[in-house]
């Protein structure tokens, strides 16, 4: 990968978008459309998939086995 392009691969915006959904979540409860048992239930659910598609997803994404090389 060039210096200073962004990669195109969905691996590396996984956390973005993480951090951005666990915003909505909280947002939607300041403005009472989820209760709170809700989002308590919802926000470690997220962050379950999440971990779990990291630890058995594929292998590094093209970009990042070149960089390691």
């Amino acid at each position: 990968m060039e210096h200073g392009k962004s990669c195109k691969c969905p691996c590396h915006k996984v956390m973005g978008i993480l951090v951005s959904f666990i915003g909505v979540l909280f947002l939607l409860r300041h403005f009472a459309v989820i209760d709170q048992d809700t989002l308590a239930v919802m926000w470690p659910i997220l962050l379950i998939l999440v971990g779990l598609n990291k630890a058995y997803g594929k292998g590094m994404c093209k970009c990042c086995s070149e960089a390691s090389q």
